[in-house]
């Protein structure tokens, strides 16, 4: 088919995809039914009725905006007129109906008008319109595909209509799941309980003492949630440094077979769920524990509560977040070049000299990022910090205080939340700085066959000393906390016992056939339906965001990409409370439905897709891509037939981690579960909260055996694959450069 013709009848499926939303799909969200169940009854009660109906028959003419923006269009592609003026018929169109709508729906809430001024200029509406749903989202992605192919039509994007819808869609997405919610939780710290915005009510918020006190240097009480929170977030970012990088040296320089058991160690964060080296941590160092037990017994020393506070919550994220900073020092060590270290030896250098003065230079690079990961991981946790903090607060715990505690103050939240943002966004522009500044390049399209210097004999054992012990230490506490579930009472009563497991994951055969009695079997079947929905929406929009940083140019680049990475500086508290805020009111209303959290999700776990696309797309010459478009191969199919088989293995990596850390995410969703949707992390968290740890642990016993299963599974039939091999007549592989 002629390319202008195909693209001629894309358009108008469009047209005709959304013209159908209109007629023949709810336009309002659905609370409490389907879509299935509500399509019968689309021509009869007005909140089931389509956009047609309602602007019909239930007083809802702002929706005409919608349908005469389609028929604009429709227009423009009915027939093929010159390119440029199908291009304007397609922007006045596609504007006239996103405008339209989108404008009405932020003015016009559940009761009437959104805004008194509005209601003072225009008079009182007698109806008002809820959330919206099927139909609208329908109508307005095909305005947002078509304003992109306008924009494409009047010579934007080199005229790739498919480019430019790509690029307009993703920003859509990006501006209302990632932008609009943060700005939304953001400028609501300047809202004071009768809708009023002022400066002074920020100020009353966040300038008090409990933010800002400095009472722990005067003597005279306790440090504000600031500080806590910066002082802890520097603790942790030092510790987690200085053993990745032990650890990673040890591993790469030691001559050690260590390879695999820290390889091992280093998945550990990403398959547990974020407390569990908590809750192995109060098996050995809480009231209960076995160190104060032994105490107790070899001195007479009264169990006490001396571990909750800073020490336990940082210890605690030290185990959580050096096997990342050990990921990230253990590339940069790998990519260190033996010729300069073998060049300072020629020099008769020592060993020690050439570590200090050549080595240690070169892994300023990823000491900087190892740090700078640490203090923004350290910020966002919220698991750690919730179970081992006692009376340490920091900021992560105050907002979910704020908006789950007696008071319930969104505004108190929110104020908080900006606190956190402006931290975090700190740190994530000085990272960026850091690593944007001098080049530390070693490795070349040139061979290097030098053979990696041994560490100096004093260096290696301190990294014997010191790593060496922590991972000692790192398998006494996972085996702790794998031990918990299988034990009567922690403490008390150490007899063997599965009621934990039965309690939590009991199956018993009914009248009707197997019964899932377990009170975790719920929670648990949720978090695996929503997570496998989110998995392949997160890998698939992150791959086609990945792709177009990669390999296309268009204005706003620098600001699209920064968008599509925010929510990795934005701690996931933050992240949570802006959906509370964002959508719990017209035009998009999810609060309390599963989908909300589907999207927190995806949003959330998008840099991982973005990265990971990324660095697979620097490994694939342009020429493929070139190759197949000289071959008149559309953009779309280049994609289809030629990228996307290479990137498989980014795709499968991509999927895997976003479902693994969809499972075990706890703080970005703490605020959006529901009776309904109950999360695994959040059970957990309940269980903890009523003390009962060995339900708990047994938990989190399941979660780490199934993610384990998951993530084996995938390296094994990912990790090994192999590309450029062909078999020739015998059977042979040929291997091609």
């Amino acid at each position: 088919m002629n390319p202008a013709l195909r693209l001629q009848r894309a358009l108008q499926g469009w047209v005709a995809l959304g013209l159908l939303g209109f007629a023949l799909l709810p336009w309002y969200f659905l609370q409490q039914m389907s879509l299935a169940e509500a399509m019968p009854s689309i021509w009869l009660g007005a909140e089931t009725a389509s956009g047609a109906v309602q602007a019909l028959q239930h007083g809802r003419p702002w929706l005409w905006s919608g349908l005469g923006g389609l028929l604009v269009c429709g227009l423009a592609v009915l027939r093929p007129w010159s390119t440029r003026l199908q291009g304007w018929g397609l922007l006045a169109g596609s504007l006239m109906g996103l405008l339209g709508l989108l404008l009405s729906g932020f003015a016009i809430g559940a009761t009437g008008w959104a805004f008194q001024s509005l209601e003072a200029v225009w008079g009182a509406l007698p109806v008002g319109q809820y959330g919206m749903g099927w139909g609208a989202a329908v109508v307005l992605l095909s305005l947002v595909v078509l304003l992109g192919a306008s924009l494409a039509r009047l010579g934007g994007f080199r005229g790739d209509v498919f480019v430019a819808a790509a690029v307009v869609a993703c920003s859509a997405l990006l501006a209302l799941f990632v932008v609009y919610p943060v700005l939304r939780s953001l400028v609501a710290a300047w809202v004071d309980d009768a809708g009023g915005y002022a400066w002074a009510h920020l100020l009353e918020r966040v300038a008090t003492e409990r933010v800002w006190g400095l009472g722990c240097i005067q003597g005279a009480g306790r440090c504000g949630v600031a500080w806590n929170t910066l002082w802890l977030a520097t603790l942790t970012a030092v510790g987690t440094t200085v053993l990745g990088t032990l650890m990673a040296l040890w591993a790469e320089r030691g001559n050690t077979r260590l390879a695999k058991p820290l390889n091992i160690l280093a998945m550990l964060p990403l398959i547990t769920p974020p407390f569990v080296v908590g809750l192995g941590l109060i098996l050995l160092f809480g009231r209960a524990g076995l160190f104060n037990q032994a105490l107790e017994w070899a001195f007479g020393i009264e169990p006490g509560r001396w571990f909750y506070g800073v020490f336990g919550i940082w210890l605690a994220q030290l185990f959580a977040f050096t096997p990342i900073a050990f990921m990230i020092m253990r590339g940069v060590v790998q990519g260190v070049s033996p010729s300069m270290e073998e060049a300072a030896q020629t020099l008769r250098a020592s060993r020690m000299q050439t570590f200090w003065s050549v080595t240690l230079p070169l892994l300023k690079p990823g000491l900087a990022n190892a740090f700078l990961v640490g203090f923004i991981e350290s910020m966002a946790d919220f698991g750690n910090p919730i179970i081992l903090g006692g009376q340490y607060a920091v900021l992560s715990t105050e907002i979910f205080f704020a908006i789950v505690g007696a008071a319930l103050d969104p505004g108190m939240a929110a104020a908080l939340a900006l606190v956190l943002t402006a931290f975090a966004l700190a740190v994530f522009f000085v990272q960026r700085r850091v690593l944007a500044g001098s080049s530390f390049t070693t490795v070349s399209g040139k061979g290097d066959a030098g053979v990696a210097m041994a560490l100096p004999p004093a260096v290696l054992r301190v990294c014997r000393s010191v790593a060496g012990p922590w991972l000692l230490f790192t398998v006494v506490v996972y085996l702790f906390a794998f031990a918990g579930g299988f034990v009567q009472t922690w403490g008390r009563d150490f007899t063997f016992t599965l009621a934990h497991f039965k309690t939590a994951f009991d199956v018993q055969i009914g009248e009707f056939g197997w019964v899932f009695a377990g009170t975790a079997w719920k929670s648990l079947f949720t978090t695996l339906s929503l997570s496998a929905m989110a998995a392949p929406i997160c890998a698939g929009v992150g791959l086609l965001m990945a792709w177009l940083l990669a390999r296309t140019e268009f204005r706003g680049k620098a600001a699209f990409e920064f968008s599509a990475l925010l929510t990795f500086a934005i701690p996931g508290t933050v992240l949570g409370v802006s959906y509370i805020l964002a959508f719990n009111v017209p035009p998009v209303e999810l609060t309390g439905t599963g989908l909300v959290i589907v999207l927190c999700f995806v949003f959330r776990n998008l840099p991982v897709g973005v990265r990971a696309g990324t660095a697979a797309f620097k490994q694939l010459d342009r020429s493929l891509d070139e190759a197949s478009q000289m071959l008149r191969a559309s953009t779309l199919t280049t994609l289809r037939r030629v990228v996307l088989p290479l990137l498989k293995p980014a795709l499968v990596a991509s999927l895997v981690y976003s479902f693994v850390r969809s499972m075990t995410t706890v703080s970005a969703v703490i605020f959006l579960v529901t009776a309904q949707y109950e999360l695994a992390t959040t059970y957990i968290i309940g269980r903890v909260g009523n003390g009962d740890y060995g339900v708990a642990l047994a938990y989190c016993t399941v979660l780490m055996v199934f993610m384990s299963l998951v993530t084996l599974l995938i390296r094994k039939g990912v990790g090994e694959r192999q590309l450029g091999r062909r078999m020739d007549k015998a059977g042979s592989a040929d291997q091609q450069g």
